[in-house]
């Protein structure tokens, strides 16, 4: 017996991994994020399989439910939205697994922010413009933040920030940034990125809290900031022009697999 742990993807059923898919459809438990997780991958559960939402429950009635697949010799699909390594409550529940002995593999997914980047049609990296993007979120009531983890400190650093769970807070986090990027960055909150109803507000630093409070969103609603966002209107061109074209396409470039002389 063996608990999977899958990341199911931002929301599109077909952005799950083919290996993710394969292991659902073939355990005979699965423990899912209900309002994460959408009802056309629980369904490919084979039939029969005990399926289980796991949102109104606690860690200990996750736990005795992974103990009670292990101790009747079937495997568990627990799938999580996105991708396991970002705030999927994962490391919690391989700890008590690791505690019992019961064994696990884990399967990664297609994260938030990738969905995000796609719908605003951007990289979120861009040469000499920004080479790192960092994932953060703001404090929350259920999880404070590290006291060195701060937007201010991140600000500094001016590169593509990509902060989770915290629309709710998006006129504080707004007024934490612009003293480093400046009214006149780009901006944009994507809301339930890759689903169906999924919208994206785009604007800058100085106008997204207007703009988005004519287009109210909830929860599954990710900030993103940066420079490399420059220009990122619906049909509208790549605004950052002054980026640099990276060096591993460039025709006087010369590197390994290129074979030229």
């Amino acid at each position: 017996m063996t608990v999977h742990f899958i990341g199911a993807g931002p929301g599109a059923p077909d952005l799950i991994t083919v290996r993710g898919r394969e292991l659902l459809m073939r355990c005979p438990v699965c423990l899912y994020a209900g309002s994460l997780v959408p009802s056309e991958l629980v369904a490919l559960a084979p039939p029969g399989a005990r399926v289980l939402d796991s949102a109104p429950m606690d860690l200990d009635e996750i736990e005795a439910e992974l103990v009670r697949a292990h101790e009747q010799g079937q495997d568990v699909a627990r799938l999580h939205s996105g991708d396991l390594a970002l705030y999927s409550a994962l490391g919690e529940q391989l700890r008590r697994l690791q505690r019992r002995g019961i064994p696990y593999t884990i399967t990664p997914g297609v994260p938030a922010y990738s969905a995000c980047a796609a719908l605003l049609e951007r990289e979120l990296t861009l040469p000499e413009l920004a080479q790192s993007v960092v994932l953060t979120r703001t404090s929350g009531r259920a999880t404070a933040m590290p006291s060195r983890e701060t937007l201010e400190h991140f600000a500094a650093s001016g590169a593509t920030l990509v902060i989770h769970l915290s629309v709710h807070v998006l006129e504080s986090v707004v007024a934490r940034l612009l003293p480093q990027y400046g009214p006149d960055c780009p901006a944009a909150v994507v809301y339930r990125a890759s689903w169906p109803d999924q919208r994206a507000v785009r604007g800058s630093l100085g106008n997204i809290v207007e703009q988005v409070a004519q287009s109210p969103m909830e929860r599954t609603a990710t900030i993103l900031v940066g420079p490399v966002l420059d220009g990122a209107t619906e049909g509208g061109e790549l605004g950052a022009a002054e980026f640099r074209e990276s060096a591993l396409y460039s025709s006087d470039y010369q590197r390994r697999f290129r074979g030229r002389q």
